[in-house]
């Protein structure tokens, strides 16, 4: 696995922590282009009462004021949970060209039914590169430590 791989799924890592301890869910999105940050995101979803602040939003909306236009071809995504069908049609639309995931849900565990980014994608005719596995232990272990101390509120 290349270590810039591991770096920037790391600084994900680390948001996505940063997030929970504010009280959101636990997942983090780094945007990087040509091996630089453009920007990053954490969930925010309960901080800013905004059901689409998730982290992979947030950082589109970071890369687009940072640059001054929404325009991310090339860009490289990182989030330490495989986004939503919201995250995933703003992907397309940002022009994100490669996707690198940390962890996935387990099978019925997600809150959208079964599906996958490459099923997604491939529907929506999109081209974008997914790297799946980066650091997937490190990407669930901070989500189910937020799960365990917010079971109860959901």
């Amino acid at each position: 696995m290349p270590a810039d791989h591991e770096h920037f799924m790391r600084l994900a890592i680390e948001e996505a922590a940063k997030g929970g301890a504010e009280g959101n869910s636990a997942v983090g999105s780094v945007i990087v282009r040509d091996g630089n940050i453009v920007a990053v995101g954490r969930n925010l979803v309960t901080s800013a009462n905004d059901p689409t602040a998730h982290a992979e939003t947030v950082a589109l909306r970071e890369a687009g004021a940072a640059q001054g236009n929404p325009d991310l071809t090339g860009c490289t995504l990182y989030t330490t949970f495989q986004p939503c069908p919201m995250c995933a049609g703003a992907l397309i639309i940002s022009g994100v060209a490669t996707l690198v995931m940390g962890a996935r849900p387990s099978p019925g565990e997600g809150r959208y039914g079964p599906y996958s980014m490459e099923q997604l994608l491939e529907q929506a005719g999109s081209e974008i590169v997914i790297i799946n596995g980066i650091l997937p232990r490190e990407c669930l272990e901070v989500r189910q430590e937020w799960d365990a101390k917010n079971a109860g509120e959901r």
